[in-house]
């Protein structure tokens, strides 16, 4: 496989420097991502930075992703607009080691091919330097110029942020620099990679290699992955979606790809998935026939929440989603867990009742959603529903309200659902 190609048609190539693509044709190269440690957990706004080392590894290649354990205690200005908290080495080596396991997800460290990928941590080399020694053999040879006229310099220093632009983040090119500087004399590392705002850091990482030693050093951009409608990729009201199920249950992961736009989705294909071109192209057939099917959509879920997870986490997932609407909803509720539950039903109205007035077995159900929960305003409102044949209790239709309410009622051992026609629903909460 040719490597830029991929890219490519992919939609995941933004620049690159003269003969970026002959090195890579010429003999396997080895190319680096580096990640920010600010949390324990990569987000889909890294993924394409993943997914572009994925691509590189099947190509060939050695990938590498270069975790900033350094640079982490003082913040990249690019795109931002205010200081970076700076983090402590302990609150980093916990970061690391969470994104070390996501990352094993997508590429091959273990493996004895001659292009497995590497964890590396720019902490392990800086940690050494002093301040002066880093001046005198570093700093002489970047100039104070050509670090002014990068634009994630000057967007900061033209009155784009409040408070300007400090010492310590003004030094973060320099230091990313250096990583590949040392990575370029140690690990034989010829190109970084990274996202199109990275690109005035990746060729200060160039301009310092070739100042330095005249080694060979190359740079390659993806695009910044944006939202056909204009918005911002990757963000919900509830914040990022994080690859870990801890942060984004893996229903809301499935859910996330699964809603965005028919425009979003074909590019979203082609960046976040392995399918090939002639299965993206028939997907894109399927879609305009029927576009109500969403078979693209459906897919890209599927891949992303499979390699991010785990098939049977899929699985899961497509069985909550059903629910709603599912022959066997009632069985369905009794199988997920109560992380899950609470997705599906996030933000529906809830009510607190007594656990012991239900595993006791002497409350009537009318008095449970009337009197114990006033899901129902009245007896008479609810009677005439029931009647209706319009009340559900987790799924299954009641039409005599004087049953009592049991404990094999409840759900995940606490919750009781309730459906008052065919789109209005309440949890109650046993407690």
């Amino acid at each position: 496989m040719n490597f830029v190609e991929e890219l490519r048609w992919r939609g995941m190539l933004h620049d690159m420097m003269p003969g970026t693509e002959e090195l890579l044709n010429k003999e396997q190269v080895t190319a680096y991502i580096g990640f920010d440690p600010t949390a324990d957990s990569l987000h889909i706004g890294h993924l394409c930075s993943v997914m572009i080392l994925r691509h590189f590894q099947r190509c060939g290649h050695k990938p590498m992703a270069l975790i900033g354990g350094a640079t982490g205690m003082i913040g990249d200005p690019s795109g931002k607009s205010a200081e970076r908290n700076l983090l402590t080495e302990d609150t980093l080596n916990h970061n690391i080691e969470g994104m070390k396991a996501q990352l094993s997800k997508f590429l091959d460290f273990d493996s004895d091919a001659p292009n497995a990928a590497e964890l590396v941590n720019n902490y392990d080399w800086m940690k050494s330097w002093t301040f002066l020694d880093f001046a005198r053999e570093i700093g002489k040879h970047i100039t104070v110029n050509y670090m002014m006229a990068k634009d994630s310099v000057k967007k900061r220093l033209n009155g784009e942020a409040r408070d300007g632009l400090s010492f310590t983040e003004f030094t973060y090119q320099l230091l990313q620099g250096y990583d590949f500087l040392y990575l370029n004399q140690n690990k034989n590392c010829k190109l970084q990679m990274g996202g199109s705002d990275q690109w005035g850091n990746i060729t200060t990482g160039t301009e310092l290699i070739r100042r330095t030693n005249g080694g060979e050093a190359y740079a390659l951009t993806c695009p910044l992955i944006t939202k056909a409608d204009g918005g911002k990729f990757g963000k919900t009201e509830s914040g990022n979606v994080w690859l870990d199920p801890r942060y984004t249950s893996p229903y809301k992961f499935y859910q996330f790809w699964l809603n965005v736009s028919d425009a979003d989705a074909e590019r979203y294909i082609k960046i976040f998935t392995e399918l090939t071109r002639e299965e993206v192209e028939q997907l894109v057939k399927e879609q305009a026939a029927d576009p109500g099917l969403r078979p693209i959509q459906k897919r890209l879920a599927k891949e992303i929440t499979t390699m991010v997870h785990s098939a049977e986490a899929y699985e899961a997932a497509v069985e909550a989603s059903s629910i709603l609407f599912s022959k066997d909803a009632a069985e369905k509720l009794h199988r997920i867990d109560e992380a899950t539950l609470l997705d599906v039903f996030e933000g529906v109205d809830t009510f607190k009742v007594a656990k012991s007035d239900i595993e006791s077995g002497e409350t009537k159900l009318i008095d449970l959603l009337t009197e114990k929960a006033a899901v129902f305003p009245s007896k008479g409102e609810l009677r005439k529903l029931a009647q209706g044949n319009g009340l559900s209790i987790n799924k299954e239709k009641v039409t005599d309200i004087n049953l009592p309410a049991t404990a094999d009622m409840l759900l995940a051992g606490k919750y009781i659902l309730v459906q008052k026609g065919k789109k209005q629903y309440f949890l109650l909460i046993a407690e």
